[in-house]
């Protein structure tokens, strides 16, 4: 018996001690496993913390405006209308041949200056000599056939005066048949006199006509000039019965005159008198003059209407070259040592309105102020009222969100 229970009581100490026996380092290795994830879901909670932090500064953060600002200056302004320009001469004159015949020569070549009454080509004068002696020809045979029908006209006056009184005495030595036909003789020989006289008179108009076609085979310069152009040239046959041909240009141009095109649009505001100044190609200087003449008559270019307006400027050192491109500003007003600001700042507002502008103050803030607009250029305008030179108005503004600041949201002002 006492053997029996000393085997369960062993039994019993053995499965006692098999429940409380743990492996060597179980508790541990849990703990860092736990450990582990807790510090992902850590960090992951801190990427949804900050990517909600940033999106909410981003839909919500309190915007930022940044101004762009000009400062009120004073100087000159003025209003013009810009337009496109040719320069031409005052004065010239296309020098043509009034008598056909061979272009002989050329006295002069193009740039050279000449003076009125000078010798500029010849014609040969051969035809026009020949054709002045058969008029003279003519005419002389006319003379001469005026003398045999006044004689002839003085023996028809004898005849028939001697006839008259020879019937009337009555003593039948004339007939009435021989009186009624010295009479007519007389009356024949009057006309053919008068006829002859007429004729004279023909044949001198075409001795006239050949000695100026004579004449025009020297052609003269009808002004004094430059020679600009030269049509013809030396052994050339001109035809001048249809039409005169040109030869050559002449033109004056110590004064020359500016054709301005100017739109429909502008023309409504050029006037007669007002000033006006331009400039070429390559050269700084600037010309200065006044409207002398607007041309009724437009010009259609590329559909649109298009006004030629004329002003007239001294060339004494022959700067201006004819056919020079010129670019023309007409002076609608100007005004001088007035306050000006950017054109940007009013916007579309016309000349004489009153508008509100803004001012950028020192603090960054905005003052509104009154002002009235006086002269409007493309670039800046007039103004007068509640503003003084050297403070600044606001011509543009960009709004930014979020509270960090940047090198531009840093910036006040421009």
């Amino acid at each position: 018996m006492e053997s029996t229970n000393s085997t369960t009581e062993d039994k019993s100490e053995v499965s006692t001690s098999g429940e409380s026996a743990t492996p060597p380092g179980d508790h541990p290795s849990r703990f860092r496993v736990l450990m582990k994830y807790r510090v992902l879901w850590l960090i992951l909670a801190l990427l949804i913390a900050v990517a909600g932090t940033f999106g909410y500064h981003w839909l919500f953060g309190k915007p930022k405006v940044l101004y762009t600002s000009a400062e009120v200056v004073r100087g000159d302004i003025e209003s013009t209308v810009v337009a496109a320009g040719i320069v031409q001469p005052v004065k010239y004159v296309d020098v043509g041949a009034q008598t056909s015949g061979n272009l002989k020569s050329l006295k002069f070549k193009r740039g050279d200056q000449v003076e009125k009454g000078q010798l500029l080509a010849e014609i040969d004068p051969v035809l026009a000599d020949s054709a002045l002696t058969a008029a003279n020809a003519t005419l002389e045979n006319m003379v001469a056939q005026r003398s045999v029908k006044e004689a002839q006209l003085v023996l028809a006056r004898v005849q028939r005066t001697r006839n008259e009184k020879l019937f009337a005495q009555g003593n039948g030595s004339v007939s009435t048949s021989d009186r009624d036909i010295t009479r007519a003789d007389y009356d024949v020989a009057l006309a053919e006199v008068a006829s002859l006289a007429a004729q004279i008179k023909q044949a001198t108009a075409a001795v006239d006509t050949a000695r100026a076609n004579l004449d025009y085979t020297k052609i003269m310069a009808p002004m004094s000039g430059e020679v600009v152009s030269i049509t013809l040239l030396e052994g050339q046959t001109l035809n001048a019965n249809q039409s005169a041909p040109n030869i050559l240009r002449i033109a004056d141009i110590s004064t020359v005159t500016v054709w301005a095109q100017v739109s429909e649009a502008d023309i409504v505001r050029v006037k007669p008198g007002q000033k006006v100044y331009f400039t070429i190609l390559g050269e700084p200087r600037r010309w200065n003059g006044a409207v002398r003449q607007i041309l009724p008559t437009p010009e259609l270019i590329n559909n649109v209407v298009f006004y030629d307006v004329l002003f007239d400027i001294p060339n004494p050192g022959r700067v201006l070259k004819i056919q020079m491109t010129a670019q023309v500003f007409i002076v609608l007003a100007q005004a001088k040592g007035v306050l000006l600001i950017p054109a940007a700042a009013i916007g579309n507002a016309a000349e004489g309105a009153t508008i509100k502008v803004r001012v950028l103050k020192d603090n960054n803030s905005i003052e509104q102020r009154t002002i009235k607009i006086g002269i409007k250029s493309e670039i800046s305008a007039e103004v007068t009222g509640d503003l003084k030179e050297k403070e600044r108005v606001v011509i543009g503004e960009i709004t930014t969100k979020g509270k960090s600041k940047s090198a531009l949201s840093s910036r006040k002002g421009p």
